[in-house]
């Protein structure tokens, strides 16, 4: 049995809808690449981040590779001060959720500036995340066109512009 087909424009603009400072997901990681990676935090962010090399420091990443399930930024142990260094960038408040599910490991992030995301916020983004988790698992069974417009979403949302 295939997985559903997902209107991924529509998914992923319910994820910015719901997490207003942007996000980020990476679809069945293999080591530490990803098969699809979507990203919508402020350019600016994503250029110190890329920068100053935060990605070895950054706890939200190590806390997805380490566990499955959510977790609130503001619970999470951060000595290098990513999540402050975000926080000046518009990203003050965030979760994680990491899956894994027949083999295949994804993990995402979403951040707002305003407020906590409340436990229901996170249940939601949770559901949606699941289901592009499942939709995308068995790439063997994905469509050609489903497989090129995950490619060209993952342009457009990552790199506005390209």
């Amino acid at each position: 049995m295939s997985a559903p087909e997902l209107d991924l424009s529509r998914v992923l603009g319910e994820f910015k809808d719901r997490s207003e400072s942007g996000y980020a997901m990476g679809l069945h990681i293999d080591f530490t690449t990803p098969a699809y990676f979507f990203q919508s935090y402020p350019r600016e962010w994503l250029e110190h981040y890329s920068k100053a090399g935060l990605l070895m420091n950054d706890p939200t990443v190590a806390w997805c590779f380490e566990n499955s399930g959510s977790c609130r930024w503001s619970d999470l142990d951060d000595p290098a001060g990513v999540l402050e260094q975000a926080a000046e960038y518009g990203m003050r408040y965030g979760v994680v959720y990491a899956t894994t599910s027949g083999g295949s490991h994804s993990m995402s992030g979403f951040a707002r500036s305003d407020r906590e995301f409340t436990d229901e916020e996170i249940a939601e983004l949770v559901d949606l995340f699941e289901k592009m988790h499942v939709a995308t698992q068995d790439q063997a069974a994905l469509s050609p066109q489903t497989v090129a417009q995950l490619k060209k979403m993952s342009i457009m949302v990552t790199h506005p512009g390209s």
